[in-house]
């Protein structure tokens, strides 16, 4: 089953979740109500995702004079993709990582941890960038932004049902015990479909971003240096706001959660295998390290007290 039928599948269960609690606990008239406030929650959360996500994680934009041999391989991949070029972000994390933002590619944004820019080789940073640019092409935020409003409302019809009593609606036909069990379950059940969503899109971002790349060992061997990596290096941003934990490349909460029903990201072993049953990139020699990546005690690995240039660009 390919990505895009996997997440129409889950996302019409997720639907029917939805109607189905939306019958039995708030009638027709609070199922309307519960959606259109839920989908007013998100469209906003949607319109303002990017500059909500960068200034949550304390995001700095970068120039083409700051980093110009990242500027040209991003430049690059985003042709490949058939895509605008992104604006450029850095985070003054230790742990390395990244994630892509934007509603549209118009107006899409990466950001990089300056941890994956110390220690990374380009070859694993195309990967990374590719595979970002993949999201930004697949419109993964539009995706995730349907699952959170399905799910939003199917959270605010249980609490409808809480405070209303409407368990006992003559519609139901599991009675009192049947509504409370459903209004317990049903967030459940649609906190389960929507990492499903989540876990689906990294698989297919990892496909594409391969093909952008035309490199899949390269986006395999990053994505393995970064789980090593980020065990023992606490993000800060990512620990006070898990909810953003699905828009990295990997889980940046450190051994938090782990990868069953309720995780974000799908086992990066899994995703190594399949990168790699794409072929095409194994044997190729590791390339030396990004000039615009400085070793661990440059201006990258920590905020810079003012304005500077990068002087490994």
């Amino acid at each position: 089953m390919s990505g895009y039928l996997r997440t129409a599948v889950l996302l019409a269960g997720m639907t029917a979740i939805f109607v189905g609690v939306g019958f039995m606990l708030g009638g027709q008239q609070g199922m309307v109500i519960a959606f259109l406030v839920a989908c007013g929650m998100n469209v906003f959360a949607w319109w303002n995702s990017d500059r909500m996500l960068l200034r949550m994680h304390n995001a700095q934009p970068i120039g083409p004079g700051d980093a110009p041999r990242l500027f040209q391989m991003t430049q690059q991949l985003a042709t490949n993709a058939g895509l605008p070029m992104p604006a450029l972000y850095v985070i003054h994390e230790d742990q390395p990582n990244a994630f892509a933002t934007g509603r549209s590619p118009d107006r899409a944004a990466v950001a990089l941890n300056t941890g994956l820019l110390d220690m990374m080789p380009e070859r694993e940073v195309a990967g990374v960038i590719a595979h970002e640019l993949a999201h930004i092409r697949n419109r993964d935020t539009l995706i995730m932004t349907m699952t959170a409003t399905i799910a939003g409302a199917i959270g605010m019809l249980a609490q409808f049902g809480f405070l209303f009593g409407r368990g006992d609606n003559r519609q139901n036909p599991f009675g009192l015990i049947g509504t409370i069990a459903m209004m317990v379950l049903a967030p459940i059940a649609a906190m389960i479909v929507q990492m499903a969503i989540s876990r689906s899109r990294e698989y297919e971002a990892d496909r594409v971003g391969a093909k952008i790349a035309g490199d899949p060992e390269g986006l395999a061997s990053a994505l393995m240096r970064l789980e090593s990596y980020k065990e023992g290096r606490v993000n800060q941003a990512a620990e006070a706001n898990p909810a953003t934990a699905h828009m990295f490349i990997i889980n940046p909460l450190s051994g938090l959660r782990m990868d069953g029903l309720f995780s974000t990201h799908p086992k990066t072993a899994n995703r190594v295998a399949a990168l790699r049953a794409l072929g095409g990139g194994a044997g190729r020699p590791p390339s030396r390290p990004m000039p615009v990546a400085p070793p661990a005690a440059g201006p990258w690995s920590k905020p810079p007290a003012g304005p500077r240039r990068n002087p490994w660009g």
